[in-house]
């Protein structure tokens, strides 16, 4: 945590305790129920961490970013689902913050500090993965004097889409924009919590592999009005490029939830290979496995760094896509590696739900795909590597 305030040390530090002593009790029976953590969010907001990206005048615990990943680390390591809950409702408040005009600032904004009004982004669709510039999603101006959208179209993977009352819904508002992402805006999308809103459904829950508790959901848009100030900032065609940057700090928090798993994974491994005992000594003293608690922990400390980069570079104001698109894609790779490899100290016992390395086994691969998958990533890297070291005369 070097280069934090103290007081940001301070609420790094609460919210590690607050997990210890109020998250990883309960975490294996949640986890397993598909429960969501109701109380648990509860306490998250109490602590203020759905305020973390929210500045003054509108909130009262906005952090670096170093902070916000140090946190999103220590939810994480009690349950990845936590860190899910609270990571496009960041993405949110720093499009807000970055591209909102004064009154959508302070409309939405106080409220989502404390998380009363919690909020989530919806980019991808059924067809489209990855490449956002082909979405079908459209909105479209509505006859009359009213100025209002009219909203077609489906989106999928949307995290706490039932329980967010704020969708940034990205989408084309014309069609014949060239190129296309000339073409694609960004509509704040404020919706009843425990209500309908006509032509918004959330069409089904989708089942998953691991990301237990919080859901992720499919939407639906039929014909859904929205008003015509609800373009981010008020600025038509301009989503795209919004969006990408708000991806940078959705990518260094993803990151962030992989540092948090493979650190539990690591905590674990390393605690039952001192206790555990095989041919008369503690099975860490054995050279196949101390090499893998070697490796787990040597391959961590280099993502965290990676990390910390990323998150710095955010902060200073840079472009930062390739910086959080290496962070994103190590920290991603070296969960899920060492979340095998902690079975594997483990043994058979890591393959049992009486143990929590399953479930970071199951949680791991999430990081990967999405956020952008790691593919994906691979490109942004090498694009930004050749436009950042151009060499004269080269096509690119």
């Amino acid at each position: 945590m070097t280069g934090l305030s103290d007081e940001e040390r301070e609420i790094v530090a609460l919210v590690a305790d607050w997990v210890d002593r109020e998250v990883r009790p309960v975490v294996r029976e949640l986890e397993h129920a598909n429960t969501y953590p109701e109380a648990l969010v509860e306490q998250m907001k109490q602590l203020g961490v759905y305020g973390l990206a929210v500045p003054e005048p509108w909130g009262e615990t906005a952090v670096s970013t170093p902070c916000y990943a140090a946190v999103t680390e220590e939810l994480a390591r009690g349950w990845m689902s936590l860190a899910g809950a609270m990571g496009g409702h960041t993405v949110v408040a720093k499009l807000l913050v970055d591209h909102g005009t004064p009154e959508q600032r302070d409309r939405w904004l106080p409220r989502m500090a404390t998380g009363e009004l919690r909020a989530t982004m919806a980019l991808t669709e059924p067809g489209g993965g990855s490449d956002l510039q082909a979405l079908r999603t459209t909105a479209r101006r509505t006859e009359g004097d009213s100025g209002d959208w009219e909203v077609h179209g489906s989106k999928t993977w949307i995290s706490n889409a039932r329980r967010s009352g704020l969708v940034a819904l990205l989408c084309r508002t014309d069609p014949d924009a060239e190129p296309a992402h000339r073409g694609i805006s960004i509509l704040m999308v404020e919706k009843p919590v425990d209500g309908d809103l006509p032509g918004f459904e959330v069409s089904r829950d989708l089942p998953k592999l691991g990301y237990k508790g919080v859901e992720s959901c499919e939407l639906t848009f039929s014909g859904l009005r929205v008003p015509g100030d609800a373009v981010l900032g008020e600025q038509e065609g301009r989503g795209f490029a919004q969006m990408m940057r708000g991806l940078e700090i959705g990518r260094i928090q993803v990151a962030c939830r992989a540092l948090g798993v493979g650190r539990a994974a690591l905590e674990d491994a390393l605690a039952y290979a001192q206790q555990r005992e095989s041919f008369g000594k503690p099975i860490w003293q054995h050279q196949a496995v101390g090499n893998h608690l070697a490796d787990m922990a040597t391959q961590l400390e280099a993502a965290r760094q990676l990390t910390l980069h990323a998150a710095r570079t955010y902060d200073s104001g840079a472009r930062a896509d390739l910086e959080a698109g290496m962070a994103k894609l190590f920290a991603s790779e070296t969960a899920m590696k060492v979340a095998l490899d902690a079975v594997r100290v483990h043994g058979g016992y890591g393959y049992s739900t009486e143990y929590d390395v399953e479930r970071y086994f199951r949680d791991a691969p999430l990081m990967i795909v999405g956020e952008g998958t790691n593919e994906i990533q691979r490109n942004v890297i090498a694009r930004q590597l050749v436009a950042r070291h151009p060499v004269e005369g080269s096509t690119r």
